[in-house]
């Protein structure tokens, strides 16, 4: 299918493959390169170079070429599991592993480890992302459930689009938030100037996010977000639009933040009723040992 896309006063001067690189959020810069060249990129009708530089009100025409599927192989990685049985597992990711195979992170992620671990997993969202109904950010640790069949998945999913999953998050941000409870509701769509971020858009997709203060200190506020929609980085996106950017967010946080490789965002809490059994079940993981760390720098003379 071709797709179509209207270049902005914003992107004039840049070039194709950057431009479109920066849109399409999982291609890497080198394969947009190669779509261009085999003429799968048109401007204004045009076929084009890699290095042409668009204009504003151009007209970007590109259709993705079919490739083969990415080769997922089962990978012997440790995996911290909270909870297995014969439909579905849950485990606690740690900061720094994707969820599932794409161009450019082809081993060392949650689903590689889950292929050795367990003898099957659902498909219904395709062999590149088996088993998984609902991904956290590669630098935010904490709870995922996982289905091991199609029946799972599919009530899994359910209770998601009915908001009957609770999922709970610990994150620290910069500034002290007064309010002790909180409710941020503000649509998310792409960002306008940056297609790799998500932002507050008029004519975004619904996304809801409540918090409670946990604890204050100076600087820094120690935070409870629950997440009532699911969208793209929700959390990060709110609280940066309130105010309030997580601490180490190298995407949404302030220009100067704590270096920790990645946003102090964990999930800690997660309970559904399990598809089989209907039982309610609930979990819940403490912190990672550099996010208490963390909270540990901040004395208790220094509580606001």
């Amino acid at each position: 299918m071709t797709q179509k896309y209207n270049v902005t006063d914003i992107e004039a001067n840049k070039r194709i493959d950057k431009l479109l690189s920066d849109m399409i959020t999982d291609v890497s810069r080198s394969e947009i390169q190669s779509w261009i060249t085999d003429g799968h990129v048109h401007v204004n009708g045009r076929q084009v170079k890699a290095n042409h530089k668009c204009q504003n009100g151009d007209v970007i025409e590109w259709t993705v070429p079919e490739s083969e599927s990415l080769a997922v192989s089962a990978e012997n990685i440790p995996l911290s599991v909270q909870y297995e049985d014969t439909d579905l597992i849950v485990v606690n990711k740690p900061k720094g592993m994707v969820v599932h195979p794409s161009v450019g992170h082809q081993h060392g992620t949650l689903v590689n480890a889950l292929l050795y671990h367990c003898d099957a997993l659902s498909y219904v969202n395709g062999e590149e992302r088996p088993g998984v109904v609902h991904r956290i950010d590669k630098d935010t640790s904490g709870l995922l459930v996982v289905a091991k069949n199609d029946h799972t998945h599919n009530k899994l999913a359910e209770q998601l689009l009915a908001k009957d999953i609770d999922r709970r998050y610990e994150a620290i941000v910069h500034g002290v938030i007064e309010h002790e409870t909180g409710m941020i509701d503000a649509p998310i769509g792409r960002d306008r100037n940056d297609r790799k971020k998500m932002g507050v858009r008029e004519n975004g997709k619904s996304a809801i996010t409540h918090f409670r203060v946990m604890n204050r200190y100076k600087d820094f506020t120690h935070v409870e977000c629950q997440l009532e929609t699911g969208r793209t980085h929700q959390i990060r996106v709110h609280m940066k639009y309130i105010g309030f950017p997580i601490v180490g967010d190298p995407k949404y946080g302030q220009r100067k933040t704590m270096v920790i490789g990645g946003q102090a965002l964990h999930a800690k809490y997660l309970s559904f009723n399990h598809p089989r059994t209907d039982e309610l079940m609930h979990f819940e993981v403490e912190p990672p040992s550099y996010f208490q760390e963390l909270l540990a720098q901040f004395p208790p003379e220094n509580i606001y």
